[in-house]
């Protein structure tokens, strides 16, 4: 047997060798992303409400589709219009990884998802209350002499609870370079006091670090949102909320057009600014859909695109959840 086997590699070692040679190609990842257009999220799959209504419109969550960076797909970018390579640099902090930053999406489109749903039952006046806000560290920059760590909750910053990010601003307004701040944190599941150093950053004291809320609410009627575990960031917030609306109506707001988008969202329905216009708009375009709903501050890139490719579909600008329905009813 162990002749055979002797035998077979003798007999086969060239093929092997491009065999292997081939894997690794593929296997090895360079430090870059190749940026692709996306599709959509058909979220009547993935958005329920309990008791909800069910409608012939389609609304659709654009989406990048963001590949690995091994030497063939860096290759194909550039032989197809419209992929492109980013280096991971540009789409992470210098000092975090990849990884890291994906988890940290996480947390955003968690933050999405709360965001949608308290702001569509606020707009369709339905039963919602905001029980808890969950202040995550997202991101703590290069320059910050601080014991806090990436995903740690922050429960209080020198005995003051904190809600959101302009709340640790003010607090952090009444200090100097060099002060030294106490916060209580929520780490693994343990409860741990930790310290900051004021620095200056432009003339204003800084901690150094982003912070994120999701939130504990009750709604009623019930309303879940799936997502998969390779979907992550806040950009689907505005088509989300606009699905769960829909739900929540009798009335069809899409008048049964395919309507995408793309845009962040808070608990008040104010819709903000994404990346990657481009692909999306493009995604929409083969999905072909009618409208494609924007965040104001993406408007004229979204429309370069469509001019360059001289696209037959309606783009509309937002910068609230009430704005986005104004503008669906006059379709």
């Amino acid at each position: 047997m162990g002749q055979k086997i002797k035998n077979f590699f003798k007999e086969n070692w060239k093929f092997l060798g491009v065999l292997l040679a081939i894997i690794l190609i593929f296997r090895i990842e360079l430090p870059y992303k190749v940026y692709t257009p996306g599709g959509m999220v058909d979220l009547s799959k993935r958005v329920s409400v309990e008791s909800g209504y069910t409608h012939d419109g389609v609304l659709g969550m654009s989406y990048v589709s963001v590949i690995r960076g091994s030497a063939p797909f860096l290759l194909l970018s550039y032989l197809i219009s419209d992929w492109d390579i980013v280096p991971e640099s540009e789409i992470t902090y210098a000092n975090e990884s990849f990884e890291e930053t994906f988890e940290a999406d996480k947390i955003l489109t968690q933050q999405s998802i709360d965001g949608a749903i308290i702001s569509a039952y606020h707009e369709a006046n339905k039963e919602v209350s905001i029980e808890k806000e969950i202040v995550h560290v997202t991101h703590i920059d290069e320059n910050a002499q601080t014991e806090l760590k990436l995903f740690d909750i922050i429960l209080s910053v020198e005995g003051t609870s904190i809600k959101n990010t302009m709340e640790l601003k003010q607090i952090v307004s009444t200090h100097h370079e060099g002060d030294k701040i106490k916060m209580k944190i929520l780490r693994d599941n343990e409860e741990k006091e930790v310290e900051s150093t004021i620095y200056n950053l432009n003339d204003e004291p800084k901690v150094g670090v982003v912070l994120s809320v999701t939130y504990e609410y009750e709604e009623n009627p019930k309303a879940v949102i799936k997502m998969k575990d390779s979907e992550s960031g806040p950009s689907g917030g505005l088509m989300m909320a606009l699905a769960i609306y829909n739900s929540l109506s009798e009335e069809d707001i899409t008048k049964g057009n395919i309507v995408m988008g793309t845009g962040t969202i808070d608990t008040l329905g104010n819709v903000g600014e994404i990346g990657g216009v481009r692909y999306k708009l493009i995604g929409a375009v083969k999905k072909k859909a009618k409208v494609f709903l924007v965040p104001a501050e993406n408007y004229e890139e979204a429309v370069a695109v469509k001019n360059e490719k001289n696209y037959d579909i309606q783009i509309i600008a937002v910068k609230t959840l009430k704005e986005a329905l104004e503008a669906l009813e006059k379709l």
